[in-house]
């Protein structure tokens, strides 16, 4: 379900007298401040509904890698929507408890029995309790509070922001925007002016962090199930930097609101790129950029489930991931965590191996992980496209326009 955003013009005026600081800062609410215990009403509320309240550690092991598919409980900010794009906890939904009825859509899909966390402003704040007595009243069996909320989260760990934040940013030059994605994503567009950083060698591009830890930072990748800025995060946040947020939008959502891209230039040429010769690779057709499987021709074969028995679909993502939904008849190879070696060793023999993931992204690293590791990729493809399934495996496909 796609939401419309709302009250943006009061989001945006308070980013711009605020001097465009990011969710990150802490400086304006010290953490001692914070309330540690419910007020009254609250608390009846609580106990009126029999609600249980767990606490930052409980809510930090939830949102495993901070992506929506990777997220072990689904977290529900029920703040009114324009301070949830302004910074929530990462992998959050939206229900504000005054209009639950516009927004309860997005678990039309979800178990009765899935653990979800609710939370808002604080100890303080009844919206939590509000929200979570309704998802009790409409048959979920696993509703739980986080009931110190956004306030204990952002004095303690990194937030994710929408695109009304990042774009403000962006305009007010207000902060250094990271690009976690791999070189090939990274050099055929990007959010102009965003610094190169990789997850997968942070080790080695660790120089071109900013030398003032309080430098409003903002990582991005491939939309909300790519890992990848949050994996940068959390290593900034580890190294003392405060001001980072994700926007795990990312890119998709940047380009879908027509936002400047660094490919801008190159698409206002109206030369046509010459057309390349169709290629086979034992009955899988290949894709325009090397390494990839063409991305219409399989998404038509999986929409059928008439996937080629020669065909092996590599889901390369986290086993927690993987068990949250994946493509029909797909295993489950974490490639991150192998050396190429290892990786070929798994690989079931005379298949063509094609890698899946969320968004793509790891997908080509692990091709690029084979051919760097000397191994054969005569027989390794990815699939480069958005890819999101539910607990029942039902998936949306959306193919990438192709690099070159």
């Amino acid at each position: 379900m796609k939401l419309r955003l709302l009250g943006t013009a009061l989001l945006l005026t308070g980013l711009l007298l605020g001097g465009c600081a990011t969710p990150g800062d802490q400086t304006a609410a010290p953490a001692a401040a914070t309330a540690a215990a419910p007020t009254a009403h609250v608390k009846s509320l609580i106990d009126k509904h029999q609600l249980q309240v767990v606490d930052y550690d409980y809510a930090k092991a939830a949102i495993g890698n901070g992506t929506r598919g990777g997220a072990k409980a689904i977290l529900v900010d029920a703040r009114p929507n324009p301070k949830y794009l302004s910074g929530t906890i990462p992998s959050s939904i939206n229900i504000p408890d005054t209009q639950i009825d516009k927004y309860i859509g997005q678990l039309d899909k979800v178990a009765k029995d899935k653990e979800i966390l609710v939370f808002c402003g604080g100890w303080e704040c009844e919206k939590s309790p509000i929200v979570a007595a309704h998802l009790k009243g409409l048959g979920f069996k696993n509703v739980k509070l986080y009931q110190a909320g956004e306030p204990e989260w952002a004095a303690k760990n990194y937030l994710e922001i929408g695109t009304p934040v990042a774009k403000a940013a962006f305009e007010k030059h207000g902060a250094l925007f990271m690009d976690a994605r791999p070189s090939g994503k990274f050099m055929a567009e990007t959010i102009p002016g965003a610094l190169y950083m990789n997850d997968e060698e942070l080790d080695k591009l660790s120089g071109r962090f900013p030398a003032d830890k309080n430098t409003p930072i903002i990582t991005f990748c491939a939309g909300y199930e790519c890992h990848k800025s949050h994996v940068v995060a959390n290593r900034l946040y580890e190294l003392g930097y405060k001001k980072v947020s994700v926007y795990a939008g990312g890119l998709p959502a940047w380009k879908e609101e027509k936002l400047p891209t660094t490919a801008g230039a190159k698409k206002a040429e109206p030369a046509a790129p010459a057309a390349k010769k169709e290629v086979m690779v034992d009955g899988v057709k290949a894709g325009v950029d090397e390494g990839t499987v063409d991305g219409e021709w399989l998404k038509a074969l999986i929409l059928a489930d008439k996937v080629p028995a020669n065909v092996a679909i590599v889901d390369v993502r986290g086993a927690a991931e993987f068990a949250g939904g994946h493509l029909k008849g797909a295993i489950n190879i974490e490639a991150g965590k192998m050396s190429a070696a290892e990786l070929a060793g798994k690989l079931p023999k005379d298949k063509v191996a094609i890698f899946v993931c969320g968004s793509g992204a790891r997908g080509m690293e692990a091709v690029i992980k084979l051919k760097e590791g000397k191994q054969d990729v005569s027989k390794a493809m990815y699939f480069d496209a958005n890819v999101k399934c539910d607990a029942k495996n039902v998936c949306e496909i959306k193919v990438n326009e192709p690099l070159g």
